[in-house]
């Protein structure tokens, strides 16, 4: 019995030996970790930085516009006749004046060959009446003939007259239905695609025509905008002409460079936007009638203004901020008012807390807190410069970015 008291004191013993030893491994393992996690929270970030700055600002209104020609005729005979001959190439630029397309000529020759008799048949029996009437008055001086044969004579040669001047004029007719049968270009441009193929019966009234041509040499695009612009755009407008340009469906590149021409007269209110047309000379025709185009107008250019980098802003629940790098590497949190922006670079509106040349996190930003420690790197690639580079291209026109 004293044997079985004493294993059981014992087993007691060595159990409460084991515990104490877990719980003291515990303590010194969350004390550890403590101490690891403080170091790591002190630990310079490693971030990428570029200063504010002060420059002008190009504001640009985006967007969908599309190519107008200035010009669009379809081109229709005048007359009906049979399709004998076409003169042009599909696709072709054509003059006005060009021969286009012939038709049949024979029955309108005929036309013209019958009206020209009728009037040789005309011009003879007035020849004879203005004959007869100079017999008639010298009968008349000598009392040889009566009063009324002599105005009977007077009124045939004006009745011959009369019918002198409708053949002639029927002459004149079937001269201008012979010239229809050449068919010609009414103005300069580009011609489409053939609507109808020789030997054909083409008539006047044809919905089709012939084919149709475009003048894009100028070219016009209609684009809208939304309309909280226009009091600005209409002030803008009325002191000179607002600049265009037209990009490509990827905006990598500038199609033509153009000015604003006019405003509709009333709102869509069903998109509350305005409609708007543009002018381009677009002698390389590079615009091409009903191509989809992006269209960026010059609204203004703001004069020196503070400017940070555009993925520096940051937005939270308090709105927009960014982390600005101190000197002794602290980081703190700026809140901002962004405003228009061009090339990666966002104006700041109302801001007194952003100087020029404030270093602006740009990069790493993910791992920053208020308070917290950075550490600024530059990447091998020479963000900054490419940055900086990337300002100076747009500065030439080669930007995307805008106010919408």
């Amino acid at each position: 019995m004293v044997v079985i008291v004493l294993l059981a004191a014992a087993g007691g013993l060595s159990a409460w030996i084991d515990s104490k030893a877990t719980s003291a491994g515990d303590n010194a393992s969350h004390s550890a970790s403590r101490d690891s996690a403080g170091k790591s929270g002190n630990r310079p970030q490693p971030v990428q930085v570029l200063p504010a700055q002060q420059a002008d600002l190009s504001v640009w209104l985006e967007a969908i516009g599309t190519v107008i020609p200035d010009r669009v005729v379809t081109v229709r005979a005048r007359v009906d006749g049979v399709l004998q001959k076409v003169s042009f190439r599909e696709g072709q630029r054509v003059k006005k004046g060009d021969l286009l397309a012939e038709l049949d000529a024979q029955p309108f020759k005929i036309q013209l060959d019958q009206a020209q008799g009728q009037l040789a048949r005309d011009q003879a029996l007035l020849d004879n009446a203005q004959r007869d009437l100079a017999r008639y008055k010298e009968l008349w001086a000598k009392d040889a003939t009566s009063r009324q044969q002599l105005d009977t004579q007077e009124a045939l040669v004006r009745q011959y007259q009369g019918a002198l001047l409708s053949d002639r004029a029927q002459v004149e007719n079937a001269r201008l239905q012979l010239s229809y049968t050449h068919i010609l270009a009414p103005m300069d441009g580009q011609i489409g695609l053939r609507q109808m193929d020789v030997g054909n019966l083409v008539r006047a009234n044809d919905a089709l025509g012939l084919a149709v041509i475009t003048q894009t040499r100028p070219a016009n695009v209609l684009f809208a905008i939304p309309e909280r612009h226009l009091s600005a755009l209409r002030a803008r407008q009325a002191r000179q002409p607002l600049r265009v340009e037209a990009w490509d469906a990827g905006q990598r590149e500038r199609l033509a460079v153009g000015r604003l021409l006019s405003l509709d007269n009333q709102i869509d209110v069903a998109t509350g936007t305005i409609r708007l047309k543009a002018g381009f000379d677009n002698r390389d025709e590079r615009l091409y009638a009903n191509q989809f185009v992006n269209v960026r107008l010059l609204l203004e250019v703001r004069p020196q203004v503070l400017q940070v980098p555009a993925n520096a802003i940051q937005r939270g629940a308090r709105g927009a901020f960014v982390y600005r790098v101190a000197a002794d590497g602290r980081v703190a949190v700026v809140p901002v008012t962004p405003d228009a922006s061009e090339a990666g670079w966002t104006a700041i509106a109302g801001s007194d807390a952003i100087k020029v040349g404030d270093r602006l996190v740009i990069d790493g930003a993910d791992r920053l807190r208020d308070g917290a420690n950075a550490r600024i790197v530059t990447p091998a690639t020479g963000a900054e410069g490419k940055a900086h580079g990337n300002r100076g291209d747009k500065n030439k026109g080669e930007g995307k970015q805008a106010v919408k």
